[in-house]
């Protein structure tokens, strides 16, 4: 057997100290490089605009009251000032760089062969241009900061300006040499080369009629006369049967030279291809060029808006008067109370609003929120307040919100908020101006974005008032050719007062001799009409080409919609129901329907609902209805279930009523003071409005016959035709389509006019009943059979 032959043992050889990272700890750190070369390089942007506001704050870095103006706040304040002011100046930007390159390398696995070389180069940048600075701007320290100023100096004790001067000129022949490999000889070749370019553009100008050589032909040849002892021949065969039997190659050198001297002498000019115009676009410029954009308020041009002085101040000219016994005796007894229970409080602050004072208090660390959130009661008690509300925590902010009304409440005046240029200024298609916050700005949403508002609280609670203040921002903002209002009121007394503002800014049925609904039935043929406007006005939009009615109205403002075809400027339409839970008790689905629909649907072309309730239930307030109208007002309820019921949330039932309300639009709650105004203010504006000249008539909707009364408004009298009444037939027969808005765009008549035509032909058996928003069927085939049917007619 072979010996096994023991292999001697390796002696373990001894390493040096290796950082080797993973590549998880490598992604980790090169990130964080990254974000800091980010976050240094705008806190030394950021510090050359703010470092003499923030000079106080350098010393108080550890107080958590005191604010910095640098984007990075107090952290950004203290490492500008070390690093630019005390450290090299602006040349620091270039460390936040060289920060970020590292981190990309790290983060990304690139070899960092290199890496190094930019790290002694960009320190050599950095300390250059630090001592450049601050030799030729020592007036300004913060350009090359204290290092370029005390070497300078220093320096400059040896060496003199001269000297300094020199050794940074030195410096850059280094930087320029070693880094972008400069040499003398490669400067004065450059300049070679573009002087000799320069001398032969001189030498050889371009040929032109004037300078271009005689060319005289001989024997099928052509030669330049001036240069015959040593000719360009250019061969003139042009057909195949004329070349001679030549060499291949010869005829490849002969094309060879023809080319070439082509190049050389021939210019060829490119023609410039014209596009054809749009001639529709064109007609449609001009039209706005000679009688300019269409303007809907051109028939009442002469309206004015109803004035601020219509409006009542409410005590409230002084704004919010400041009591601070009573802001320190409320913050003395939360901190009690929750110390109390063992919790510690870090911060609070105070917000004052017209009618409630929040207290934001940052908690010690440790202490959990539902902790103080279950201590609600125990809060209101001490402070023997009404109306307690606590926010944990507060949307956006690190802070537990505690809301605490106050003694004496300020009422916010529907002037106040008009008058303010947050609503003065905005640029809305339907602002709508609520009140003021608990940090006294002034609340304005857009209603066409909401699109739909629902409303509810207890009875006495300002819903009315809230109504009240919708209607009046849109009357202090809008013309009365721009909005329209229909009013359903079945208390017959909260929205009387705006009869007189009927033919401004009122619409009915035309049928309907007041504009304000209270009766059932009409409102739900209200409701049904609005339906076929709504139809209709989705027609039109389509026609157009449009997606919504702001697109719409701006076509057709440019005079690109033909007012022949139909096309009109469509004004938005605002419903307003004061008390829903009435209809619903009474009408049932035939009220939720027609809802249902116009909220869904009705948002593009500008119907808009606002629905008011002193009853949130859920048999009300159905998953329907709220599904479709995700901005909600919840003034103060009863209990946490209307609460839920309206806002999907507690906290209406925590209100302290008179105008209190919660503002929702699917996201955070908002807690609004509403604005007040009074009827009598409300009588002054309208009275204003309605003595002013007005339309014919009210904005007149869409005609709706119920089932109840399909046959009363028919004309069996042949005698009362319309004298359009034949043209009306053929034009239905035809187009074997029953529709009113078939006859105006065909005749050119108004919708009450196509109307009574289309029941005067229901009684003749043309068309059949009346089909909700489809069009009526067409019971005679053609005109043959129309001239029969109406032959055998007797007067």
């Amino acid at each position: 057997m072979a010996k096994k032959v023991r292999k001697p043992k390796s002696t373990p050889v001894k390493k040096g100290f290796t950082l080797k990272l993973s590549k998880q700890n490598k992604i980790i750190l090169g990130g964080l490089l990254m974000i800091l070369g980010v976050a240094l390089f705008f806190s030394f942007v950021s510090f050359y605009f703010t470092w003499e506001d923030d000079q106080s704050v350098l010393s108080e870095f550890s107080n958590r009251n005191e604010q910095a103006e640098n984007l990075l706040n107090k952290f950004g304040a203290n490492v500008g000032h070390v690093v630019i002011y005390q450290g090299f100046g602006i040349s620091s930007i270039i460390f936040t760089f060289l920060l970020f390159i590292s981190g990309l390398h790290l983060f990304f696995s690139i070899t960092k062969k290199g890496l190094l070389r930019r790290w002694i180069w960009g320190m050599v940048f950095i300390i250059w241009f630090s001592i450049a600075l601050g030799f030729f701007a020592a007036s300004k320290p913060l350009l090359g900061g204290m290092v370029g100023f005390e070497m300078n100096d220093f320096l400059q004790d040896y060496g003199g300006k001269v000297g300094v001067f020199l050794m940074l000129l030195f410096g850059l022949i280094i930087i320029l040499v070693r880094l972008f490999q400069f040499s003398p000889d490669t400067a004065v070749n450059y300049i070679n080369k573009k002087g000799k370019s320069l001398a032969s553009e001189l030498k050889s100008p371009p040929i032109t009629k004037n300078n271009a050589p005689e060319l005289s032909t001989n024997g099928g040849k052509m030669i330049a006369k001036e240069e015959e002892e040593s000719p360009i021949v250019i061969n003139t065969y042009t057909h195949k049967k004329d070349i001679p039997a030549l060499e291949k190659e010869d005829i490849e050198d002969d094309f060879q030279i023809n080319v070439g001297a082509e190049e050389d002498t021939i210019a060829m000019e490119v023609e410039k291809i014209k596009e054809e115009t749009e001639e529709e676009d064109n007609i449609s410029d001009k039209l706005v060029a000679d009688f300019g954009e269409f303007d809907p308020t051109l028939e009442l041009g002469n309206y004015k808006f109803p004035t601020l002085d219509l409006l009542d101040q409410h005590g409230a000219a002084g704004g919010i008067t400041i009591n601070q016994e009573e802001l320190e005796e409320n913050k003395n007894k939360i901190v009690e109370t929750l110390k109390n229970y063992k919790i510690g409080i870090a911060q609070i602050k105070a917000t004052i609003g017209p009618t409630v004072t929040l207290y934001e208090i940052v908690p010690d660390a440790g202490v959990r929120i539902s902790k103080i959130k279950n201590l609600e009661d125990d809060i209101a008690l001490s402070l023997a307040a009404l109306g307690i509300r606590i926010i944990a925590p507060i949307p956006g902010k690190g802070t537990i919100g505690i809301e605490v009304p106050n003694k004496n409440a300020t009422i916010v005046s529907m002037r106040s908020v008009i008058a303010s240029s947050k609503f003065q200024k905005a640029e809305m298609q339907l602002p709508i101006a609520f009140g003021k916050t608990i940090s006294n700005e002034t609340f304005v949403v857009d209603l066409a974005k909401m699109p739909h508002l629902l409303m509810a609280g207890a009875t006495g609670q300002g819903k009315s008032v809230g109504l009240n203040a919708v209607l009046t921002s849109l009357l202090y903002k809008k013309h009365p050719a721009e909005v329209k209002f229909v009013l359903i009121d079945p208390k017959k007394v909260e929205l009387t007062l705006f009869n007189k503002i009927e033919r401004h800014y009122l619409a009915k049925l035309p049928d309907s001799e007041d504009a304000i609904i209270t009766d059932n039935t009409k409102v739900i043929n209200t409701l049904n009409s609005l339906c076929i406007e709504m139809d209709n006005r989705y027609e039109l939009l389509k026609v157009a080409m449009v997606r919504n009615i702001k697109e719409y109205n701006t076509k057709f403002k440019a005079r690109k919609l033909n007012p022949n075809d139909g096309h009109m400027f469509l004004p938005y339409i605002v419903l307003v129901i004061d008390e829903f839970a009435d209809l619903i008790m009474t009408a049932g689905k035939e009220v939720e329907t027609p809802i249902a629909r116009l909220a869904q649907l009705a948002r593009a072309i500008g119907i808009h609902l606002i629905i008011a309730t002193q009853r949130p239930s859920v048999n009300v307030i159905t998953g329907i209805i709220k599904a479709n109208f995700p901005a909600r007002i919840a003034f103060r309820v009863t209990s946490k279930i209307d609460s839920r019921t309206i806002l999907d949330a507690q906290g209406a039932d925590q209100l302290i009523g008179r105008g209190d309300m919660l503002f929702t639009q699917g996201n955070d709650v908002t807690r609004i003071q509403c604005a007040f105004v009074d009827t009598p203010e409300i009588a002054k504006i309208t009275k204003f409005i309605g003595s002013q000249r007005a339309y014919p008539d009210a904005h007149l909707l869409p005609e709706y016959v119920g089932n109840d009364e399909s046959g009363t408004s028919i004309d069996y009298n042949i005698s009362d035709r319309d004298a359009k009444f034949r043209e009306a037939a053929e034009v239905i027969v035809i187009a074997q389509q029953g529709s009113a808005s078939l006859i105006q765009r065909k005749l050119k008549l108004g919708y009450n006019r196509a109307g009574r035509i289309i029941d005067q032909l229901e009684a003749a058996g043309i068309v059949g009943p009346f089909e909700g928003s489809k069009a009526r069927q067409v019971l005679v085939q053609d005109i043959y059979a129309l001239d029969q049917l109406l032959s055998n007619e007797t007067p």
